[in-house]
C-alpha cells in the first residue's frame, strides 16, 4: 500500500462522481488517511460512507479566504495536498463570478500551500498536486476566465517547485482533458457536448483514469518529479 502511514487533504471531493472523489478513493485504497472538503455536509457524508476507512469530511467554502485558513488549521499536518476544487464559469462576464473563480481556483490553493507546505517540510517533506486543465494552454470559447485561473495555477506550480525543492516538498500539476465527471455529464449530457471527440483518443476520460495519474504523481514513486505539468487529456495537448 503505497500511501500507508500518509495523510492527505483533497479539496473539492465532497460529492460522488467527481475527480476529487476518484482521487480520494485512490489515495484511501493505497492506505492513506484522507480528509475531503466540500460545501455540502450531506453529500460529503455520502463520499465518506463510500470510501470508508480513515476518511473524514471538513466543510469549507473556498470562496471565503477565512474559511480556507480555517480549513488549513483543521486539516492539521498532511503529507499530500491535492488542490482539486474549482469553479467553471462558462460564458459569464459578470465581475462577481470572475472574483469567485479566482478565489477558488487560485487563491485557495495559494493559501493552503502557503499554510501546509512549511509543515510538510518540518516533517521531512511532502507532495502537492494541483489540478489544472487543458484550458490553461488552449484558447477555448467561453473558457477565458477558467483557462486564466488554470494558467495561473500552473505558473504557481513551477514557482513553488523551485522554491520548495530544498525542503523536500514536491509540487506538480495534472492537466485533464474532457472527463465524464458527474458535474460535467449533468451539464453537458453523457457525450459531454461532443468534447470527447476533439481529442485524438476520440473519447472523454473516466475520472478514475485521471485519478490514477494524480495518485502516481502524489506518491513516492514519483520522487524525482517536481515542477511538471502532466497531461491526462487523451492526446489533446499534442495537437
Amino acid at each position: 500500500m503505497m500511501f500507508k502511514g500518509k495523510t492527505a487533504l483533497v479539496t473539492g471531493a465532497g460529492a460522488i462522481g467527481g475527480l476529487g472523489h476518484a482521487v480520494a478513493r485512490a489515495l484511501a485504497a493505497g492506505g492513506a488517511a484522507v480528509t475531503i472538503t466540500g460545501r455540502d455536509e450531506a453529500r460529503g457524508a455520502e463520499v465518506v460512507a463510500d470510501l470508508g476507512g480513515h476518511t473524514r469530511f471538513l466543510r469549507a467554502d473556498l470562496i471565503d479566504s477565512e474559511e480556507v485558513q480555517g480549513l488549513a488549521e483543521a486539516a492539521g499536518d498532511v503529507d499530500i495536498l491535492i488542490n482539486n476544487a474549482a469553479l467553471l464559469l462558462g460564458a459569464t462576464r459578470e465581475l462577481p463570478a470572475y472574483d469567485e473563480a479566482f478565489a477558488v481556483n487560485v487563491r485557495a490553493p495559494f493559501v493552503l500551500t502557503t499554510a501546509l507546505a512549511p509543515r510538510m517540510a518540518a516533517n521531512g517533506g511532502g507532495s502537492i498536486v494541483n489540478i489544472s486543465s487543458t484550458a490553461a494552454g488552449i484558447g477555448m470559447p467561453d473558457m477565458a476566465v477558467y483557462g486564466a485561473t488554470k494558467a495561473a495555477l500552473e505558473s504557481l506550480t513551477r514557482a513553488w517547485a523551485a522554491e520548495l525543492a530544498p525542503s523536500k516538498v514536491r509540487v506538480n500539476a495534472v492537466s485533464p482533458g474532457p472527463m465524464r465527471s458527474a458535474k460535467a455529464t449533468a451539464a453537458l449530457g453523457d457525450d459531454l457536448g461532443g468534447f470527447g471527440n476533439t481529442v485524438p483518443m476520440a473519447r472523454a476520460a473516466d475520472p478514475s483514469e485521471v485519478a490514477e495519474v494524480v495518485a502516481f504523481v502524489a506518491s513516492d514513486r514519483a520522487g524525482y518529479m517536481t515542477g511538471a505539468i502532466i497531461p491526462a487529456d487523451g492526446g489533446r495537448s499534442a495537437i
